[in-house]
């Protein structure tokens, strides 16, 4: 199950990731600035955003496999048309197509580990899916890098069609129906905005909800700038790019893997302010570095795997803990994630381009984003704590108060 969770969820990252080294390419072809062609990135970001919170209530109500599919076929048309895109606008619409459609199985996915495992096992199964989430990055700039080397562009996308093919044959044959009919909820618009508004009334659900989300907000800066920065800045060749950015995802999915460990002896509220704590101060090096134009490459790339490696702690651990809130709308609760992950990732993308698509516009987005995560938290009313393990724990389990 948790292989076939993993595929599904690997889904999302491969469509955000493979065609990043042709970002400049596209960028020529298409007679736009960089700032321009990342607005693609966004289009995609926003359409895992938007089809999450369809997606989510549509699989509460009619259980999770019809959605999934009807995703995935979604994600195939869209990338047929990205593949025949005249120009940057029918392109940007298309990858927001296809993002909806990825949007189906990454949500469904999340939703299976809310039907199926709790708490501190749930985290354990997210890590797991974390692997998947850091192995895609490492192989998808790498494959489209492959398809540059014999073909345009427009091919990196009929190799998605083909990837979307695989995985509908794969959700069809290995995915048992995770929702039995009695918890299914009605499809009315009602009960979804009722069910909705539960949600964001839940204190803690909202500060786990905003963490993952900020959380995310430095991979996908990352994401945006790293093929201008690296092949830009630094001339670095597509078959380069690719092996420097998948160490990148190496650190993310270490810390993940890592995670598991960490799991066996705190909670994962305390393992998620001290990851906050650590990506701040090596954002707070990173900008330094940056605006001193320190370090060459090599100071560019180690505190980006650090910041990545302290986000790689964060991200399965706070939304393990708020699916595990929710567990009877845990399609819903899973929408809610990833459309505040992936919309704050549609926002963060431009931002980056608008800031100068260089060192110090990453080094700022990526701290503030650890930064502010942190303060969510412990903003919150902590007290004095008599140790920091115990503070770290206190901070979500004791200092927010539940909804009356």
């Amino acid at each position: 199950m948790i292989l076939v969770l993993g595929v599904l969820v690997a889904l999302g990252p491969l469509t955000i990731d493979m065609y990043l080294p042709a970002l400049p390419k596209i960028a020529d072809d298409l007679g736009v600035t960089s700032s321009v062609a990342q607005l693609t990135l966004t289009g995609t970001l926003a359409g895992l955003a938007l089809g999450q919170l369809i997606v989510g209530p549509l699989s509460d109500s009619l259980g999770r496999r019809r959605p999934l599919m009807a995703g995935i076929v979604l994600h195939m048309l869209a990338s047929l048309l990205c593949m025949f895109a005249p120009d940057v606008v029918v392109l940007g619409i298309a990858r927001a197509l296809q993002g909806m459609g990825a949007a189906a199985a990454m949500v469904v996915a999340i939703a299976v580990v809310g039907d199926l495992f709790t708490d501190s096992v749930a985290a354990t199964v997210m890590s797991r899916l974390m692997l998947v989430l850091g192995v895609a990055p490492v192989v998808a700039p790498s494959l489209g890098a492959a398809v540059l080397l014999q073909a345009s562009w427009h091919w990196v996308f009929a190799a998605l069609v083909v990837l979307g093919g695989a995985l509908l044959l794969v959700a069809t044959l290995a995915l048992p129906e995770t929702l039995p009919r009695a918890h299914r909820r009605p499809l009315k618009v009602r009960g979804i905005a009722a069910t909705y508004f539960s949600l964001v009334r839940d204190p803690r659900f909202v500060v786990l909800v905003l963490v993952a989300a900020l959380g995310m907000s430095g991979l996908f800066a990352y994401i945006s700038a790293a093929p201008f920065v690296l092949q830009g800045r630094y001339g670095l060749d597509q078959q380069a790019f690719a092996l420097l950015f998948g160490a990148g995802a190496i650190a993310l999915i270490a810390a993940t893997q890592g995670n598991v460990v960490l799991l066996r002896r705190f909670s994962p509220q305390t393992i998620v302010v001290w990851a906050l704590v650590v990506g701040s101060v090596a954002g707070a090096v990173f900008v330094v570095l940056a605006a001193a134009n320190l370090g060459g490459l090599f100071g560019f790339l180690v505190p980006v795997w650090v910041v990545l490696a302290a986000m790689g702690l964060v991200i399965p651990n706070a939304p393990a803990v708020a699916l595990g809130r929710h567990p009877e709308a845990a399609g819903t609760a899973a929408a809610l994630l990833g459309a505040a992950q992936f919309g704050l990732g549609a926002a963060i993308a431009p931002l980056v381009g608008t800031l100068g698509n260089d060192e110090f516009a990453l080094a700022v987005v990526m701290t503030v984003g650890m930064v502010i995560a942190l303060l969510a938290l412990v903003s919150v009313g902590a007290s004095a704590p008599q140790s920091a393990d115990d503070a770290a724990d206190d901070v979500i389990d004791d200092v927010v108060p539940e909804p009356a």
